[in-house]
């Protein structure tokens, strides 16, 4: 018999207090282990439409809902006892007529009339946003056949509460055309298909193989996407590189969950390989450990194999390993620095701001190290235009700076990963054997070339993920 849980269960769990979860799961595992046990209370639901829809008693109130057929059992909501009933005789699994792919469908005679709530009454009426789109267009987007009058009637202010009634395909769909948007039409299964093996479908329902699977799922339900990975992120997230790979999104769209799965991937994927799973801060890195903690507690040898770091700390201890600890100069001792090499080459009109500014994101973030390396190199996102006399001045400043900083056996972090860099191909010696970026927006040039050195010549070896959008920390660059 196949085992599933559905994404409302997990949502439904989490409704609940401490004892009830406590409760509702040990009956949840006593299912999966052995559904016709006589102590498990089944009843069926008369007043529910769907015929295969029963509840099983939890304690004296809570009730699971589960849908139950031969070869099947579904775990689907989860709640005090008429909550739970209400919850079942408003929906029912169906195969969509057109996508074939499985869904809980609300029944839309439960629903109550959809009313906005309208401060200023208007006589002119809003424009209905999907009246002219056909029904087997609709159909082909993952609508409801229930729901096709609704959302053809929808204007833009019902439209929201519209959507929040259909499966997130259609709800997804609806929302982008609102917006004049085109999306894309869902994959269409064969007749016959099995509907669970819809992409779509894969997005609420997960087949629970084991007893210790079901017990991580329903331990650890954290944004539930460690579990219900959906169909698009799971193709990123399995599919083979030639090279380095890229994945940018916004904000909310899954990235995290993107590199997290991917970095457990290439562990499982690849025995005996060590992956590097990195990001921009300590804070970040401290909470994707707690998530890569949820998503392997049952296969605790891949955490050996899988390093979170922020980036930095990787650096530093990487640095220490071959060179010993290092001596970080922090922004303070720079600014010393480079105040008195101005001071020292005088006869110029250039601020101190403007030369912190300039040895942080030209200088010290590219290392900088000649003089005809600076002439030449490039000063993306830098306003002010320098010709070459005036670079021959600034040069003259920050050579004191650096011959400074050396004398005192000082470095900066893009000097830590520039030589970690040169060591691997010196060495052909790498950490890892892969690596996973994560807000990959914020890597720097030096840790790049320090990442490049490592994994860019290999498959698969390096993975982004992140937002170009929310590049706060650094400067751009190719």
């Amino acid at each position: 018999m196949e085992f599933r849980i559905a994404d409302t269960f997990t949502d439904s769990l989490a409704r609940l207090n401490t004892e009830e979860q406590k409760a509702a799961k040990i009956t949840a595992l006593d299912l999966q282990l052995n559904p016709a046990h006589p102590s498990l209370q089944f009843h069926k639901l008369e007043k529910a439409r769907d015929k295969q829809f029963w509840s099983v008693r939890v304690n004296s109130d809570v009730r699971l809902i589960v849908h139950r057929t031969v070869d099947s059992l579904l775990l689907c909501y989860v709640n005090h006892h008429d909550e739970a009933y209400r919850w079942a005789e408003k929906r029912k699994l169906e195969t969509h007529p057109k996508t074939g792919a499985a869904q809980l469908v609300e029944i839309r005679e439960t629903v109550q009339e959809i009313v906005v709530q309208k401060y200023i009454e208007a006589n002119v009426p809003k424009p209905l946003r999907f009246a002219h789109i056909p029904d087997r267009e609709l159909l082909g987007y993952g609508v409801p056949q229930a729901w096709l009058s609704e959302v053809k009637t929808a204007d833009e202010d019902t439209i929201l509460t519209v959507a929040t009634h259909l499966p997130a395909e259609a709800a997804e769909a609806v929302l982008e055309i609102a917006v004049g948007g085109k999306p894309q039409l869902p994959v269409r299964l064969p007749a016959g298909a099995n509907a669970f093996e819809h992409p779509d479908a894969q997005r609420r329902f997960r087949v629970m193989a084991s007893a210790e699977e079901l017990a991580r799922a329903l331990d650890f339900p954290w944004e539930k996407w460690t579990v219900f990975l959906h169909p698009a992120q799971r193709q990123l997230v399995e599919r083979s590189y030639h090279g380095p790979a890229r994945v940018m999104g916004s904000a909310g769209t899954g990235k995290t969950i993107v590199a997290l799965h991917r970095a457990v991937f290439l562990a499982r994927k690849n025995e005996d390989a060590r992956v590097l799973l990195a990001t921009f801060s300590d804070a970040l890195a401290n909470a994707l450990r707690t998530k890569l903690r949820y998503l392997i507690s049952n296969e605790p040898r891949l955490g050996e194999r899988v390093e979170v770091h922020a980036m930095n700390s990787i650096g530093r201890r990487l640095y220490e390993l071959s060179a010993g600890r290092p001596q970080i100069a922090d922004s303070k001792v720079v600014q010393k620095f480079i105040s008195e090499a101005s001071r020292a080459v005088g006869s110029h009109k250039f601020p101190l701001t403007f030369l912190c500014t300039e040895w942080e994101q030209v200088v010290d973030a590219r290392q900088v190290s000649s003089w005809e390396a600076y002439r030449d190199v490039p000063r993306l996102g830098r306003k002010t235009r320098l010709p070459e006399k005036q670079r021959a001045v600034l040069w003259s400043i920050f050579e004191r700076v650096r011959e400074d900083m050396k004398s005192r056996g000082l470095v900066t972090y893009p000097e830590i990963f520039m030589r970690l860099a040169v060591r691997i191909v010196e060495t052909s010696r790498a950490p890892f054997d892969f690596a996973v970026i994560d807000e990959a927006q914020d890597v720097s040039i030096a840790q790049l070339q320090f990442l490049a050195a490592m994994g860019g010549s290999k498959a698969d070896g390096l993975f982004f993920s992140g937002d170009l959008g929310q590049r706060i920390f650094q400067q751009p660059f190719s």
